[in-house]
Order: structure tokens, then sequence, then C-alpha cells
């Protein structure tokens, strides 16, 4: 009744759990831009190119025959078939069926998994900077992430002794990203060995490799799945892909995972307990993704490799900030603690703060990614855009 207020109080859990701050960025930035803010976005994590035009033919036809029913919870047959396809041909690694599942994202595969391996009193070691997610993921299931730091001096990259340390006898799983949300960052064939041979000695310890950022990459040595350099942990290796981002098909919300059977059984069941099959006209748009002609994605690529020369270089050309050069994504990820000294600024939240209120440049704080001291752009943008926004930067920081 009107005046009689309820008060209502959410679940215990929800105390260490934040809203996503990539999210929160998007949403202030429309939010300006409606306002009449002449607002440049270098905050999100999406594509800025649509999707290839056979993708949406194959979804067109899909409506247009019918497929909008139910589907099998962890994907139809002939997508996870395609997405068999592309683990032997990419990765050469070999999966049966009932060790894949199609979810809608990437985002819940991982959530799905951290749910069906995790419990009160587990822990999970990830690497920074870190996607957003994982720690709150961890948390959600009822562990608890245990942070392994790393800086730009490192190469954004944790040392076979730093994991060795932070194994315990509670530790359950690692997540290794990449190429990496949000520093560019990719393990060679070598460094992922490395890793791996320490974690031979620890047979309970499952490894989640997401690499959805796999194709959006440009390392001098190729590109290597963790499961394909480690063979000897094939078994307890979950390796996490995507169409999102190669294939510019973000809202399509489909991702997928390969790993042990009954991990990947558990991680159906709990699929068929909240959100049941991913998208059928989403399924059938990512089927066409995964075997159609990969043109598309070698001349996006080719375009953010493009922006990423000069964007990198270009905030190196700004005094206080300090850029390493990626292998892979669309994210630069510099120092700006040079900049927070010369500015009297507290944190890279503030820095964040000013570049949106003087500039209107919209970015992420480096601290939402485990990395205080830092922040991240995305380059997902034409390269006028970017010339607009480094123009806008080095006035807003020098002024």
């Amino acid at each position: 009744m009107r005046g009689n207020r309820v008060s209502l109080s959410v679940s215990k859990r929800m105390a260490a759990i934040k809203p996503s701050p990539t999210g929160a960025v998007l949403a202030l930035a429309a939010e300006l831009r409606a306002a009449g803010r002449d607002i440049i976005s270098l905050g999100a994590g999406e594509p800025d190119f649509d999707t290839p035009q056979h993708i949406k033919d194959a979804a067109i036809t899909a409506i247009e025959g019918g497929a909008t029913k139910y589907t099998p919870i962890d994907g139809t047959a002939e997508l996870k078939a395609a997405i068999q396809r592309k683990f032997a041909r990419d990765n050469q690694l070999e999966y049966d069926p009932s060790q894949i599942i199609a979810s809608s994202g990437a985002k819940q595969c991982l959530f799905n998994l951290c749910l069906a391996l995790l419990g009160p009193g587990d822990e999970a070691i990830i690497p920074t900077p870190y996607w957003v997610s994982y720690p709150d993921m961890v948390r959600l299931a009822g562990a608890e992430p245990v942070i392994v730091r790393s800086t730009i001096e490192e190469d954004f990259k944790i040392t076979p002794a730093q994991l060795k340390a932070a194994i315990s006898s509670h530790t359950r799983l690692l997540i290794i990203n990449s190429p990496c949300n949000p520093t560019g960052t990719s393990y060679s064939k070598s460094e992922l060995q490395a890793l791996g041979i320490v974690l031979q000695e620890h047979p309970n310890i499952v490894v989640v490799a997401d690499e959805i950022y796999e194709h959006i990459s440009w390392p001098e040595q190729p590109f290597t799945s963790f499961a394909s350099a480690c063979p000897e942990l094939f078994e307890r290796t979950v390796t996490i892909n995507g169409v999102s981002k190669a294939y510019a098909m973000t809202g399509w919300r489909i991702g997928y995972a390969g790993g042990p059977q009954e991990l990947i059984a558990a991680m159906k069941t709990i699929q068929s307990q909240s959100t049941s099959n991913p998208c059928s006209i989403s399924q059938i748009a990512a089927q066409a993704a995964l075997t159609g002609d990969q043109a598309c994605v070698e001349k996006m690529t080719a375009a953010y490799r493009n922006r990423h020369d000069y964007f990198v270089a270009a905030l190196n050309d700004i005094e206080g900030f300090e850029c390493r050069r990626g292998e892979g994504t669309f994210y630069a990820f510099p120092r700006i603690t040079d900049v927070l000294q010369r500015k009297d600024l507290a944190s890279d939240t503030d820095l964040v703060a000013l570049l949106l209120k003087d500039a209107n440049i919209a970015c992420v704080p480096g601290m939402a990614f485990g990395a205080p001291g830092y922040i991240r752009f995305s380059f997902a943008c034409p390269m006028e855009t970017l010339e607009e926004a480094i123009r806008r930067i080095k006035q807003a920081v020098s002024a």
C-alpha cells in the first residue's frame, strides 16, 4: 500500500559483487550523448564493424525457414559439428560432441564453468590485469580469487615462479586470457609450456583458457592455444571462445567451450536451469561464421592492427603516457602514473573523470582490471575518430 514502504534485502553474496565497470562506462557515454555531449567512447569492448553479410543472410534464411523453436540445451548438432571443425582446424584440438557446449556468449560459458567447478573454500588464480568479470564470477560461485600481479615491465605476463607461489591446497582453477583484455598481451607457446610444467605437479587444478580474441592477433610467433601447447593438460583444460569479437557478432550472443566431458555436462545442467539453449537464429548465424569464408576476419584484423600501430605510437608521444605494443585485441593499456603526479590526481579513476569532463573521452580505469595506475582505451573505431581522440587527450592532460 502507498505509504507502507517495504524494505527488501538481497543475498549476502551481493555485498562483494559490483556491476560491470565497462557496462557502466557505456551507459554513461550513451546518457551524455543523449544530453547533447560530443562523446568519443573508447570504452566499449565491441567491434565497430557490421556483422558480415553472409552471416546475416544465414540468419534471415533461418527465420524465414521457421528455425525459431527450442534447440538442444548445449547447442544444435550442426553448430557443435562446426565448433569441432574449428577447434581441429585452428587449434589442432579434437573434441567429441559431448565435450562441447554452446552458450549465450563466452561470458556464460565462463560463468557456468565457475558454478560447475568452484565452491566455498576453493581458490581460483587470476593474473592481472584481468577481464573485469573474472573475480566476481569466482566470488558468485562461493570461491576466492587469488590475484597474481604483473606490470608493464613483465609484459603483463605471469611467470612460472609466480604461478607456483600462488598455488595452495585450495587451488582449483587458473584463468589464462590470451590475447588479453585489457592489455593485448599474448603468451607464446614456450611461455604456456613453462606454466604447464608447474601445473603438471598439481593434478587438481583445472585451466580455463579464454581465447575469445584468438583471431584478432598479430604476434611474432603464431597464436597457440593453451591445450595445444600443453597436450599433457588437455584432460583438465577448458578452452573458451566465441563469435562475438572475430566476426563482429557481439549482440548475437554465442560463445562455446570445449573441455572434459564431466565438466561440460555439469555446465550443460547449469545452463538447463538458467537460460536453456542459446538463441536458435544466432546458432545458425554462428555456424555460418565458423564454416564460411574467413576473409572477413582477416580484413577486420588488418584494420585493427593499423589502428593499434597508430594509436599506441600516438599515446606514447603524449607526455606521461607509457603504452606497450600489443599482440592482439583492440585495446591499448597505457600506464599513466606520471600524468597522475603531474596533474595532482589521486588515481586512474580521477584521470578517467577528467578526460570525460574536459575532453569528452570515455574510457575505463585500470583499477577495474586489477591494475591501478593504468587506463584502457578501445581502438575499435574509425581512424579519424582515433586521431580526434588523441588530439583531445593531449590537450586535456597538457592543460
